[in-house]
């Protein structure tokens, strides 16, 4: 970690999140893709693959995990110098993901169907989201993997060589999806299942190309050996690390599946056109994402090396960043935002669905946008259970109401939004609450222990 000056803070923190904001940006474009070229086959097929493609939140649930605590604590042992510490975390952070892939991989194949079953509102889709789905579980099962070494070459301030082998997966996933889906060039289209198959391949691709420069490339941090054996003391210490942060993802994911459930009881086009925006969402959130996730790694280390002054400083320019660029976004939005879907469908019901989805929840995207900073803030500083009590309140506070009213004869899908809109500003001040109580315990005190005793006359 450089030894930064308060001027170079910002900078270096722009520096950080421009790679950050293409890898995300490369990871999104996975889903996009697939939307395109699938959108072309008609609404069921569009919301089979979205809804197939919520279940990705709870795998970043599980890598989420792994990518906080792994990468988290590999800063905090680079930070202190301690190399080979943060090559031991790493390694027990590679033997967790081997066994979350195996799990999941009897998981995915033995019960997915009775999901599906339960999520969608006909048989057509419900077809379309199983063959997405088995065809897509493998770029799902190599996630695990690649978070842990993305993960901790982030926590050792290395992001651009990750971000350009996902760029090259990318590339030869928009090569490989028309002529799988549509069968460009051979004839033979594969439809959904063309879609998961080109993710996966790519996927593969980009897990092959990430071993190689670990391999050849990496000198800090080291593959682990043959023998190693399992450390229940460094296992637990990422995962206790990483579990509430893995929360958040989880209650992400029930949130969408009770959205997807609720929306079940109308048309296709009502899950194709939520399942368009949340992508369209998601696009636009990157550049604020990236801020909000290079920012631990640089409040991290210099915690780790008692420059609280720092932290501070971190937490401030992101908090910026984050709003600035959130209100950008949601004055954007509120322009016209029908014209993001136009290229992923030509349904009229499909895009009314999307852009009134949008324009609801771009009045939410500022408020969004603190929490991203205050989540980071929380990794950081080592403890990240107060980002997930604040995202379990918005959970509740958003789930019990809108199960009540799906159940009521004049239910309205406007109505989900609003109730999503406000859920976010309770969850932005609750994060903020608890972010000042825990930065007033970390970084005051700590500054008051490290101060020299008084003199004594």
């Amino acid at each position: 970690m450089k030894d930064l000056t308060q001027g170079k803070i910002i900078t270096h923190l722009i520096a950080m999140a421009v790679p950050m904001a293409a890898g995300m940006i490369i990871q999104t474009l996975y889903f996009l893709v697939d939307l395109y070229f699938v959108g072309a086959l008609g609404a069921a097929a569009l919301a089979g693959v979205s809804s197939a493609g919520s279940v990705f939140f709870f795998i970043m649930a599980l890598t989420q995990v792994l990518n906080i605590g792994c990468g988290t604590l590999v800063a905090h042992a680079v930070g202190r110098k301690d190399r080979a510490e943060a090559n031991a975390l790493f390694h027990q952070s590679m033997l967790i993901a081997g066994g979350c892939s195996v799990v999941f991989a009897v998981l995915g194949f033995g019960f997915a169907h009775l999901f599906f079953d339960f999520m969608t509102p006909d048989a057509a889709t419900r077809q379309a989201a199983t063959n997405y789905f088995y065809w897509f579980l493998p770029t799902l099962l190599l996630q695990f993997g690649l978070t842990v070494m993305a993960a901790a070459l982030r926590g050792a301030g290395v992001v651009k060589p990750v971000m350009s082998i996902s760029m090259l997966a990318i590339i030869i996933n928009i090569v490989l999806s028309p002529v799988l889906i549509s069968g460009w060039g051979t004839g033979n289209a594969l439809g959904v299942a063309g879609a998961g198959l080109a993710s996966s391949l790519s996927a593969l691709c980009a897990m092959a190309m990430t071993l190689w420069y670990f391999v050849r490339k990496v000198d800090y941090l080291a593959m682990p050996h043959k023998g190693l054996v399992p450390d229940r003391k460094r296992m637990l210490k990422v995962i206790n690390l990483g579990l509430p942060s893995g929360g958040e993802f989880l209650l992400t994911f029930m949130y969408m599946s009770v959205i997807y459930w609720a929306l079940s009881q109308f048309t296709a086009s009502a899950q194709a056109g939520f399942g368009l925006g949340v992508r369209i969402m998601q696009v636009l959130f990157l550049p604020v994402m990236a801020v909000a996730f290079a920012a631990p790694a640089i409040a991290a280390q210099n915690y780790a090396a008692g420059k609280f002054e720092r932290v501070q400083q971190t937490y401030r320019y992101t908090n910026i960043l984050t709003c600035v660029l959130m209100a950008m976004l949601t004055l954007a939005c509120l322009v016209n935002a029908s014209w993001f879907f136009a290229p992923f469908s030509d349904e009229p019901q499909v895009i009314l669905v999307a852009a009134t989805f949008l324009g609801y929840v771009s009045l939410n995207f500022v408020p969004a946008g603190y929490t991203f900073a205050a989540s980071g803030m929380f990794q950081a500083l080592g403890n990240t259970w107060p980002a997930l009590y604040s995202t379990a309140s918005r959970f509740v506070l958003f789930a019990v109401p809108v199960v009540w009213l799906a159940g009521q004869a004049d239910f309205e899908i406007e109505q989900i939004w609003m109730f999503s809109v406000a859920t976010v500003y309770c969850q932005a001040a609750i994060s903020y609450l608890l972010l000042r109580r825990e930065m007033n315990k970390k970084l005051v005190y700590s500054d008051e222990a490290m101060m020299p005793p008084p003199l004594r006359s």
